[in-house]
């Protein structure tokens, strides 16, 4: 999951989805008429298929899926094979099949992805009962395979480094909607909205975590069967910002589940019966914390995004540390304190990020 949320961004620009597809086409195309010309069959579906299933944005996992997808094929063909030779009798043969094929589904899977191909393939090769089949869709997926791994990646292959600014890019803007919103509502002394009322906002933690993944996965310069761009370089500073997401994530998803807990225990504990909505929200409009904190929200949000985006913040930095020793004075009850504390560790992370600050850990 680590790579698709962070290219999903570049997925949405046309061009890149025309490109995607004309690589999956291209392949699929490439396979089947290789098969025709081998003459394995009439009709090679299983040539075109790995096209279909393999080929992401994440250019890194086509090799492992088309070795994982074959040796499924192999294991399928072989469990059919050996249980129609054995157990020729349907009554017996089909539930020897199926059970044998969940098995090594399962068994050669990996945690949470199942080798699905195992269990069809083992399935196909026992409802076509036409001689030399399993033997052709062996050829006919090994031919698919190997298309897609030798090809794929001569084929516009995707940027990793592109990919992961765009996964930053991504995160910047729901982080400035998210804590612009939340300020404004507690100015205006509304409830907190959730992951339901914002959307994908639960996703929105994410995303730094994936662009990072994509960018290391560039930066340690792993080639797919030897090819890889020659003096591909990232931009400048995207390295550094990108720890900077990873750990801003973290912190201002404490904040905003802290504070949806305190707006919820304050309507709890005096508005039952207040509906949630752009008119609701009497406790929190009472509560001065809540109010007062929508300033440093502000100053955070303006802080960070000026960070993400590389340019400089700490003026912004010091006007939120400001105002969070303002807060801290003025509201200095414990649970104020552990409100605060996604904010007070997001300036720690800023700070650590400022030029001159050395380097900072994940």
């Amino acid at each position: 999951m680590s790579g698709s949320i962070a290219v999903e961004y570049t997925a949405r620009r046309p061009g890149t989805r025309l490109r995607a597809g004309a690589r999956v086409v291209l392949c699929a195309a490439v396979s089947w008429y290789l098969c025709l010309w081998w003459g394995t069959s009439t009709a090679p579906v299983p040539a075109a298929l790995p096209a279909v299933l393999i080929l992401r944005e994440d250019m890194y996992a086509w090799p492992r899926m088309g070795w994982e997808r074959l040796a499924g094929v192999v294991v399928g063909v072989l469990l059919s094979t050996v249980v129609l030779h054995w157990l020729p009798d349907p009554a017996w043969s089909f539930p020897a099949v199926l059970v044998s094929g969940c098995a090594g589904m399962y068994l050669m899977g990996r945690p949470g992805a199942p080798n699905q191909q195992v269990l069809i393939t083992a399935l196909m090769v026992y409802a076509t009962a036409v001689p030399g089949y399993p033997l052709a869709r062996l050829e006919e997926s090994l031919v698919g395979i190997a298309v897609v791994v030798l090809l794929g990646p001569l084929l516009w292959p995707p940027d990793p480094y592109r990919s992961a600014a765009a996964g930053l890019d991504g995160y910047r803007a729901d982080v400035r909607e998210l804590l612009g919103g939340v300020a404004g509502r507690l100015e205006r002394g509304l409830a907190v909205r959730g992951p339901v009322a914002l959307p994908e906002q639960a996703r929105v933690w994410l995303r730094p975590q994936a662009a990072r993944d994509a960018f290391e996965r560039a930066a340690g310069a792993r080639p797919v069967l030897g090819r890889h761009r020659a003096g591909r370089r990232p931009p400048d500073g995207l390295d550094g910002r990108l720890v900077l997401a990873v750990r801003t994530a973290l912190t201002l998803q404490y904040f905003s589940e802290e504070l949806r807990e305190r707006a919820r225990a304050s309507r709890g504990s005096g508005t039952a019966g207040v509906e949630a909505g752009e008119g609701a929200g009497a406790a929190e409009a009472g509560d001065p914390t809540l109010r007062a904190l929508a300033p440093l929200v502000r100053a955070t949000g303006a802080a960070l995004d000026a960070a993400l985006r590389g340019a400089e913040f700490t003026a912004e930095l010091d006007r939120a540390r400001a105002l969070d020793l303002a807060h801290r004075e003025a509201h200095p009850a414990r649970h104020d304190a552990v409100l605060r504390a996604g904010l007070h560790l997001t300036h720690e992370a800023l700070a650590d990020h400022a030029p001159g600050a050395g380097p900072a850990g994940v």
